[in-house]
């Protein structure tokens, strides 16, 4: 099945503590169903000092289900849901719901 959100979108969170919150998809686990968004489900990991890193307590994005955000209507900054639509030189380009507009490039 093809892919409703890619790396690079932005997104809002629809359940959960973070509710309401936007951000940019950093990366999709298709197998997991999970996306990580910039700023969202943020956690306090403990990390050991390395050569590149000092160590310590920092904070990361952890992984949701896909299925608790919505892609962000290009028109009208709404979340929405995402149809396909096949154009006439051949490509299948994501389509918003809510708009009609063309998602992404």
């Amino acid at each position: 099945m093809a892919a409703k959100i890619k790396k690079g979108d932005t997104v809002v969170v629809l359940t959960g503590r973070d509710k309401g919150k936007e951000g940019e998809v950093l990366s999709v686990r298709p197998k997991d169903n999970k996306v990580v968004v910039q700023g969202v489900a943020m956690a306090k990991r403990h990390q050991r000092p390395s050569q590149t890193s000092q160590g310590g307590i920092v904070e990361q994005e952890m992984a949701i289900d896909i299925s608790n955000v919505a892609l962000l209507d290009p028109k009208d900054k709404k979340p929405t849901r995402v149809g396909f639509k096949v154009l006439n030189d051949g490509r299948k380009v994501r389509v918003s719901k809510r708009s009609g507009e063309e998602i992404g490039a």
